[in-house]
């Protein structure tokens, strides 16, 4: 081992070159947002009975809840070309992303929100930021909407990092109760944020006209 590295430095993917040390430069993931398949199935299940990736959830899902889910997230895709799509990562399954619209009323609602959920070893390698890019720009410039927004449970800073990243704001104003959890739940509270369509004005969009 070359004198002055830490005993667990590891220079797998570097090479040395006199006294300087060169680190290869890995290629990117390749990162595709597709529609699901029956095989993203026992990934997908597993993703949702994770207790630490259900974290901020009300509580991780069944068998049979993720079954159901998978099978909604497929039929709206196919009726309206988009939704909360499978993300593939070098050819395996990951997690998703997408665009849906809330089935509550607040606010902010009608509306279209952006969200996430990705297996714990992809995290912390930027494929959710990469993913999500795809599903805003999707957004932005096909679906042509003037606004999306993204909320979260007021602790899940993880994901609020991320919507920050994307170039979400969030006015306290707009924090709200999540009609849909129970009084007494300490995930009840939610933050909400929200993104502009930068190519245009500042009103938000008219969704009958967009979501076909």
């Amino acid at each position: 081992m070359p004198r002055g590295l830490p005993r667990r430095f590891s220079l797998a993917g570097r090479r040395l070159c006199g006294s300087r040390l060169f680190i290869k430069k890995m290629p990117a993931p390749q990162i595709q947002l597709r529609q699901w398949k029956d095989a993203d199935f026992a990934a997908f299940a597993a993703m949702n009975a994770d207790a630490e990736v259900m974290r901020y959830f009300v509580a991780p899902l069944s068998a049979e809840e993720s079954r159901s889910a998978l099978q909604r997230f497929r039929q709206t895709i196919d009726t309206r070309g988009w939704g909360s799509w499978a993300v593939e990562v070098d050819g395996s399954f990951a997690g998703f992303t997408g665009l849906a619209e809330p089935k509550f009323e607040a606010h902010f609602t009608p509306c279209v929100e952006i969200g996430w959920r990705f297996l714990r070893e992809y995290w912390g390698r930027g494929i959710a930021f990469a993913a999500a890019q795809q599903a805003e720009h999707y957004a932005f410039t096909v679906l042509e909407l003037d606004q999306l927004v993204s909320f979260t449970t007021e602790a899940n800073l993880r994901s609020r990092k991320l919507m920050e990243r994307l170039g979400f704001t969030r006015n306290p104003s707009d924090d709200f109760l999540h009609p849909k959890i129970a009084d007494d739940h300490p995930q009840r509270r939610h933050v909400l944020y929200r993104k502009m369509n930068p190519n245009s004005g500042n009103s938000v969009v008219d969704r009958s006209k967009k979501s076909g």
